[in-house]
């Protein structure tokens, strides 16, 4: 029965608390801004509305354009599943690692591409070229970054990962420099301030809403809904690595429901730290993509690099 709870936990919670943690962002930006803002639930509502929805497609749409939305969101939850959330015995994500996560937030990101691309727009094209741009840039940081992260840990699975943080590694330039690189591609991955804007349409600045933008109804539901869990994931995956306290580790239903309550209050910090970053500081123009994200590569490479040379000093 624990299994089983652990299952259902790490593979539906997730989806289920998405929406609210993209609500929470936009209401605690409103409240910093002076606002109301939008009820908490109000993702949820929107997302109900598309839904119930029929999909408007351009005449020449292909099967691409069609299925994309829905293999994007299978490969963000897939990668969603291989992140412990609430324990870190058992994990649905069939002994994925973090680089096969990579992988698979890259395959979601091509898939998006060629849909935007595909029935022929100039802002899909747009968006589509900024968003590969962005993805050849954080993913060479990324990569770097779990190289670091392995070394630390002699693996590369996340539950090996988590358990080695867990047990005590110190207090490591290497991993506040891997932390640094993490930080900076989840916010280009996930479109957040500075680098992209969710809240825009404006041409010369918004990358993932241009190859979206010929997308409607329950398409453009599963567009959404995979942006918000991947929110989720890099919020998960940071937690899991460099906080990954209170989880679980083969008890009882009591024991998984203080690690759920522990995980959704570190959604709520992380949630609640971006909010104050985005309202803080301006969104950067799109030449300045390079800067940011090479900055992310070389805080990876030291990361390496000190932990090698400390290895070799001992």
């Amino acid at each position: 029965m624990t299994t089983l709870l652990t299952f259902v936990a790490q593979l539906l919670l997730p989806v289920a608390a998405a929406p609210l943690l993209t609500g929470f962002v936009r209401k605690i930006k409103a409240r910093l801004l002076g606002r109301r803002g939008p009820a908490l639930l109000q993702p949820y509502r929107d997302l109900a509305r598309l839904l119930r929805k029929e999909p408007i497609l351009a005449d020449n749409a292909s099967w691409l354009f069609r299925g994309a939305p829905y293999g994007a969101f299978a490969a963000i939850w897939l990668a969603m599943t291989a992140i412990p959330t609430v324990a870190t015995t058992t994990s649905p994500g069939l002994g994925l690692d973090l680089i096969a996560i990579a992988g698979l937030l890259g395959l979601a990101r091509i898939l998006i591409a060629l849909a935007g691309m595909d029935v022929g727009t100039s802002f899909g094209g747009i968006g589509a070229s900024r968003e590969m741009t962005i993805g050849a840039l954080a993913e060479p940081a990324l990569f770097v970054a779990i190289i670091a992260l392995a070394i630390i840990a002699n693996s590369t699975a996340l539950p090996d990962m988590s358990r080695a943080m867990s047990e005590g590694v110190g207090l490591r330039v290497s991993l506040a420099l891997a932390l640094g690189a993490i930080v900076m591609v989840a916010i280009a991955e996930t479109g957040r301030i500075p680098v992209d804007n969710p809240a825009t349409h404006l041409e010369l600045t918004m990358v993932h809403e241009a190859m979206v933008l010929e997308y409607s109804g329950r398409h453009l539901a599963m567009i959404e809904l995979g942006a918000m869990l991947k929110l989720v994931l890099y919020l998960s995956l940071i937690a899991s690595i460099f906080a990954p306290w209170g989880l679980a580790r083969g008890g009882g239903a009591g024991d998984l429901g203080a690690a759920l309550g522990l995980w959704l209050a570190k959604l709520a910090a992380g949630g609640f730290v971006l909010a104050v970053f985005e309202t803080a500081i301006a969104k950067m123009r799109v030449f300045r993509y390079p800067e940011f994200l090479g900055a992310a590569l070389l805080f990876g490479i030291l990361g390496v690099v000190f932990l090698y040379i400390s290895q070799h000093l001992k």
